[in-house]
């Protein structure tokens, strides 16, 4: 049986993790975003097709080929992170099937309909998405996921050639407490569920 995970875990996913704007000038090593992917892949997803794929941004001259292409308030965002992961969704994940789903022709469900490739790939890079976050927290790592930004310009700059197609931006690193704001209100269990 699982068991729960302690009240100081739940705090560090969710309670106490806020999305994060500003970054203390300590630096982010590759195992450790290695290890984030390991995590997030371990999430279910529609046949286990597993379409994100992860660019990590560390470099000063990559973070220059990305800041003309984000909105002017998301600038210096990722100019002071120590990290950007780019998340993106593999529109030729269906190649990897008869890896993923050994024994099931799964390839088959995919091939000649463009419609259902694009549907299943954006709908689980976004749901492993919410995974490479909780992933990234539960290491002990800050998160500012972010929209605003130029994704054809994004696409083309850093996916020119490939089937990758960006999906949204998450800064990474460890968040400065002192200057996060109050957290905006969540709507309330009565509001947004129902029980039949």
């Amino acid at each position: 049986m699982p068991v729960p995970l302690s009240d100081d875990g739940v705090d560090l996913l969710f309670q106490s993790a806020r999305t994060h704007r500003h970054w203390q000038d300590r630096p982010v090593d590759e195992e450790l975003l290695r290890r984030i992917y390991e995590l997030a892949r371990l999430g279910p997803t529609s046949a286990n097709c597993s379409p994100m794929r992860v660019l990590y941004i560390r470099t000063p001259e990559a973070k220059e080929r990305l800041l003309p292409l984000l909105d002017k308030g998301n600038v210096e965002r990722v100019r002071a992170a120590p990290v950007t992961a780019m998340l993106a969704s593999d529109l030729d994940f269906w190649q990897q099937m008869d890896v993923l789903m050994p024994g099931a022709n799964a390839k088959s469900w995919f091939e000649g309909d463009p419609v259902n490739i694009e549907r299943t790939s954006v709908r689980n890079a976004w749901l492993q998405g919410g995974y490479f976050i909780m992933a990234a927290r539960s290491l002990g790592l800050d998160c500012g996921p972010m929209g605003g930004f130029d994704s054809a310009g994004v696409d083309a700059e850093f996916f020119a050639g490939t089937p990758w197609h960006s999906t949204f931006l998450v800064n990474l690193g460890y968040g400065d407490p002192a200057k996060l704001r109050p957290r905006n209100p969540r709507l309330e269990v009565d509001f947004a569920c129902r029980f039949v």
